[in-house]
């Protein structure tokens, strides 16, 4: 299994074009490291997985029942705009401009680490994400998520 650990600053070339951080070329194993899907993130960024990731996934999206409806509106969402990238000689990324529009992606990046995928933001909206987040809302979460304590609603 791939795990990233970082957070690195980029900046897009006019093309669309970004340098993949020696720090997370690194750690990709050896032999895996030019072949990419790229595709919208869960929330406005995209996320970037080596195929080594994305596979276990696409085969867990596959078996799923197409006759279900909700299934159905699962897979085109998720799959919507995923796409095939490579690093060039340079070991840049050129991202499509679809998904570059969907994301806010103008010139400024910032690529961090999302346990087997590393995620691409907008470097204001990425900071912004973190200054409307207080330690104290993040403690919270992180207990409920790390003991499995959920809140009751009201």
């Amino acid at each position: 299994m791939i795990g990233f650990i970082g957070e690195y600053e980029a900046t897009l070339d006019p093309k669309g074009r970004f340098l993949l951080p020696a720090g997370f070329k690194k750690q990709i194993p050896g032999g895996a490291s030019e072949h990419f899907i790229i595709n919208r993130g869960f929330e406005k960024c995209l996320s970037l997985y080596p195929m080594k990731s994305w596979n276990p996934i696409f085969s867990s999206i596959s078996a799923l029942n197409q006759f279900d409806p909700k299934t159905r509106q699962f897979t085109r969402y998720f799959l919507n705009g995923a796409t095939q990238v490579e690093l060039d000689s340079a070991n840049r990324l050129l991202l499509p401009k679809n998904l570059m529009d969907y994301a806010g992606l103008e010139k400024d990046i910032v690529l961090v680490s999302a346990v087997d995928k590393i995620e691409i933001w907008d470097s204001i909206a990425y900071k912004q994400f973190f200054e409307n987040f207080s330690p104290e809302a993040f403690s919270n979460l992180a207990k409920e998520i790390m003991t499995g304590e959920q809140k009751i609603q009201p």
